[in-house]
């Protein structure tokens, strides 16, 4: 990482340094850039998908996930 840079950004107050952000991330969305996965993530979602494969009819539906999250926010 370029430190230079990091501190620059650091002295420029908080409204600009969101600013930053903001036109950071929409650079790297238009273009379609993605990080690549790391090793353990990528074993996460194989062993997601193979438990998804092998039982397909245990889910929970978006209604009550939504609910449910919801629900803890309002506590």
């Amino acid at each position: 990482m370029n430190t230079k840079l990091l501190q620059q950004a650091s002295m420029l107050d908080v409204n600009e340094q969101i600013e930053l952000v903001e036109a950071i991330w929409n650079g790297i969305v238009s273009r379609d850039a993605a990080p690549s996965l790391t090793d353990a993530q990528m074993t996460e979602l194989d062993r997601r998908l193979a438990d998804h494969h092998a039982n397909p009819d245990d889910v929970i539906g978006w209604d009550e996930v939504k609910a449910a999250a919801l629900a803890k926010i309002k506590r």
